[in-house]
């Protein structure tokens, strides 16, 4: 693999600037470790996960990549602000359990971070091993307050077209990187660009752009690692560039909300969708999707997804997925340097 290098790159010695997002119930470990092994930085999304959860993907992580227990991980863990806020003062903390197991990477989202930001700093003065902080942001002001009071490390700036939850009234991914950059300056942090990015050519734009890599979670559903049913994936494949809608509507039908003002999911619009349109109550959005499941109905699953959806249309181990994006990326990449010959 021919190597593509950023500030990002440079900081976790890796080939690519493509990271595995951290996608609440799409993650697995075969997902992060594949990501990793294939020259990014593959993640795992434990929003939702107990410490025992949590414990079993470090193991299997370890495993798939040969990192003996005690050593540091090639990979990194997202966690949810809002729900730390409910697992943190219980008697099952889920972040001493993740910074035990020593991670490359801790990507914070979805709430009051700082007081959480902190908890890794403060455990990591104690020890050698230094975990690099990854926030989520969708404004300039955002990223300026994470990168100067929390001090992170890698600024996720995120656009409105990302599947799964974010800003509501986040700009274009486009935008919303070029504002962070301009306010961070070039001494900052890296920026990773994410939001319906599923080409190499999106990336190449991107990193042109200014971006030091890119997030990709929509692209990595469509793989036999992620474990969406196949009756998910089958959505996925028929969906198109207008398939995907954000709305708390998904939310309210399955019951996962305490996401924060001005946030809320992009997923596979469906008839949860049309129910809420219609004027649904969320108790008789709970009832119709109970009810839906237990019939094992495809059209009101909760399927989160961004924009991109629709330029993906089969299933394709993890691996050759990253590969196939870098390739894309560095062949649009000497396209556009020809432009100036």
């Amino acid at each position: 693999m021919q190597p593509i290098t950023t500030s990002f790159t440079k900081m976790f010695n890796i080939k690519t600037p493509i990271v595995v997002a951290p996608m609440a119930f799409a993650s697995t470990p075969e997902l992060a470790a594949a990501g990793t092994a294939a020259g990014g930085l593959g993640m795992f999304g434990a929003g939702f996960d107990s410490s025992e959860k949590i414990r079993e993907t470090f193991k299997s992580v370890r495993e798939k990549l040969n990192i003996p227990k005690g050593k540091a991980v090639p990979f990194g863990v997202g966690v949810i602000g809002w729900i730390l806020d409910m697992t943190e003062p219980s008697d099952d903390p889920r972040l001493p359990t993740i910074l035990e197991e020593k991670p490359e990477a801790i990507w914070f989202a979805f709430g009051d971070l700082g007081k959480y930001v902190k908890v890794v700093h403060d455990y990591d003065a104690k020890r050698e091993h230094k975990t690099k902080i990854f926030a989520i942001v969708n404004s300039a002001e955002d990223a300026l307050k994470a990168v100067n009071e929390w001090k992170i490390d890698v600024v996720v700036a995120q656009g409105n077209e990302a599947g799964g939850h974010g800003g509501s009234v986040s700009p274009p991914v486009l935008t919303v990187v070029q504002s962070i950059k301009a306010a961070l300056g070039p001494n900052g942090p890296p920026v990773l660009a994410a939001g319906a990015i599923t080409t190499g050519a999106q990336i190449a734009s991107l990193l042109t752009l200014g971006a030091d890599g890119v997030v990709c979670g929509t692209r990595f559903l469509f793989t036999p690692e992620c474990c969406y049913t196949d009756a998910m994936k089958e959505v996925l494949i028929e969906a198109g560039l207008r398939s995907t809608e954000r709305s708390l509507c998904y939310d309210n039908a399955g019951r996962t909300n305490g996401w924060p003002p001005l946030h809320n999911g992009r997923a596979i619009a469906n008839k949860i969708w049309e129910d809420e349109k219609e004027g649904a109550s969320v108790e008789e959005l709970q009832k119709r999707f109970d009810e839906s499941a237990k019939k094992g109905e495809k059209d009101r699953l909760v399927i989160w997804a961004g924009v991109g959806v629709g330029l993906v249309n089969k299933i394709e181990p993890a691996a050759d997925v990253l590969r196939s994006l870098h390739e894309g990326a560095l062949e649009s990449l000497r396209v556009a340097r020809q432009l100036t010959a």
